[in-house]
């Protein structure tokens, strides 16, 4: 079982939607610091997909320095992994654009978006 959550989108390359989900969880703190990651065939039997797919993935996540890979040991979660708060926030770029795209397609105001989005913020408990 992966140590992360992920529904695949259709059209989507889906190298980048797995990182995108281990990020997240490292984020979210699914994932923490030293924690051991599943190795390319867990990858690849798990999501169902081609294991040089897993290996580019996983091979991504090292050179964006989530994961370190160690010989002999595998991969696992990087100290810093979670990033400052501006890469943080870069994760939700995707999400936001699809928001913006479909607010202007229904003609809502900037003001109109922001008080939805802080109105979702406050239901959920946020501050």
């Amino acid at each position: 079982m992966l140590p992360f959550s992920i529904e695949l989108k259709p059209g989507l390359p889906i190298t980048e939607q797995v990182i995108f989900a281990v990020k997240k969880a490292v984020v979210g703190g699914q994932l923490k610091p030293g924690q051991p990651f599943p190795s390319v065939r867990v990858v690849s039997q798990e999501l169902k997909i081609n294991p040089n797919t897993a290996h580019k993935i996983v091979a991504a996540l090292v050179a964006q320095g989530v994961l370190i890979t160690t010989p002999a040991v595998g991969s696992v979660v990087a100290e810093h992994a979670a990033g400052d708060r501006a890469e943080r926030a870069e994760l939700l770029g995707a999400d936001l654009e699809r928001v913006v795209v479909e607010a202007k397609k229904l003609g809502l105001t900037l003001d109109e978006v922001s008080a939805g989005l802080a109105a979702h913020w406050k239901k959920l408990g946020r501050k």
